[in-house]
């Protein structure tokens, strides 16, 4: 009689050796297809440095004071203004201001108290940009017949010398050395 030998049970394994390689591909796969968000900031083009700027008077039918204070409260020329009226508060004195010359155009002064928040300040920023491109979109219609984006390279030139961008950044309170 023939025995017949049992064979022993083999029990299943998952093959570690290239568990490594597996995990390591995996990392560097996420790693690699993850973008990071990277806060880039206000886009402020800032003046050049100069070292004992002179003085120069402006007359006050030519400033636009805005004064944002700790509470959020926007003040334009002394008078409380809510931030989303900024803009139709300015665009008829940017208005006033088309066709004269560069020395006569409108500037704008923001200026904050050091506790005012970043968002009421960017706002209030906003409101002003948006100002100055609406009266740009509106002269370029009246002029051209195109918003100021749909026109030629020399156009658009010409509009920016009407209607220049002037904001005057003011130092909060409290930070000036002297």
């Amino acid at each position: 009689m023939a025995l017949i030998k049992k064979r022993k049970a083999e029990n299943p394994e998952i093959q570690s050796s290239s568990m490594a390689d597996v995990a390591f591909m995996l990392l560097l796969f996420f790693i690699v297809a993850t973008t990071i968000d990277v806060d880039s900031g206000l886009g402020i083009t800032l003046p050049e440095f100069v070292d004992n700027p002179e003085k120069v008077e402006v007359s006050k039918d030519r400033m636009a004071a805005l004064l944002i204070n700790e509470n959020g409260q926007v003040l334009l020329d002394g008078e409380e203004v809510p931030v989303p009226q900024i803009k139709s508060r300015l665009i008829p004195r940017i208005n006033s201001k088309i066709g004269l010359p560069k020395n006569k155009k409108l500037i704008v002064s923001l200026k904050t108290d050091r506790k005012t928040t970043y968002n009421t300040y960017i706002l209030a920023l906003d409101q002003i940009k948006m100002a100055f491109n609406q009266a740009r979109d509106e002269y370029s219609e009246d002029k051209y017949g195109k918003k100021f984006d749909k026109l030629f390279k020399e156009d658009q030139e010409k509009v920016r010398e009407e209607i220049p961008v002037i904001i005057s950044i003011a130092e909060p309170e409290g930070t000036k050395k002297g």
